[in-house]
């Protein structure tokens, strides 16, 4: 019995391992800070999870998404700002998967390298999403921006960044009737 929980031990302590060799940080500042959004809609499986922040990068709206005022989620490189999210820690092949679902390959995104800082100061290496497909006077819909708030509570990002979400001129969605808008 012994030996056998012993090799039921190495082989799946082996497997991990492999699987986090090749694993990679990414830092989500949008929707993907959501569950909702990372792990059910996406289907990602995070090996590893933390929150933390960027520093010198802003938090923007400015990604158009449909024929109206909505945008997503961007970054803009701004000294003195900070923008909070959520670190994961994802395998190569999901690493590839999320290229493809936040539009790598057709260059609504494109990587970036960052540094995200954690508990205690602590640096990691990670990757983000950036986009220069910007477009000005764009906004947040109320439904995108309340996967940000609801992401950043489920992370348990400060309540001062939690307020800084919530104070986002909100555009329309032109997609639902006049009295459906919130």
């Amino acid at each position: 019995m012994a030996r056998t929980s012993v090799r039921l031990f190495h082989r799946v302590f082996r497997a991990v391992s492999d699987e986090t060799i090749n694993a990679t940080w990414y830092f989500g500042y949008g929707s993907n800070m959501n569950r909702g959004t990372f792990v059910d809609r996406r289907g990602m499986h995070p090996i590893q999870t933390r929150s933390g922040f960027l520093d010198h990068y802003r938090l923007c709206f400015n990604l158009a998404i449909g024929r109206g005022l909505r945008a997503v989620a961007n970054l803009e490189a701004r000294a003195g700002a900070r923008t909070w999210g959520v670190l994961y820690l994802i395998t190569a092949q999901e690493f590839d998967h999320l290229d493809r679902t936040e539009g790598v390959p057709f260059g609504g995104y494109r990587r970036i390298p960052v540094n995200v800082v954690v508990d205690a100061g602590e640096t990691i290496a990670a990757f983000t999403y950036q986009s220069d497909k910007i477009t000005a006077g764009r906004k947040p819909s109320a439904r995108y921006i309340g996967l940000l708030i609801e992401g950043a509570r489920q992370n348990g990002l400060p309540p001062d960044y939690l307020d800084f979400l919530q104070s986002f001129e909100l555009a329309p969605d032109e997609r639902l009737a006049p009295t459906d808008q919130s």
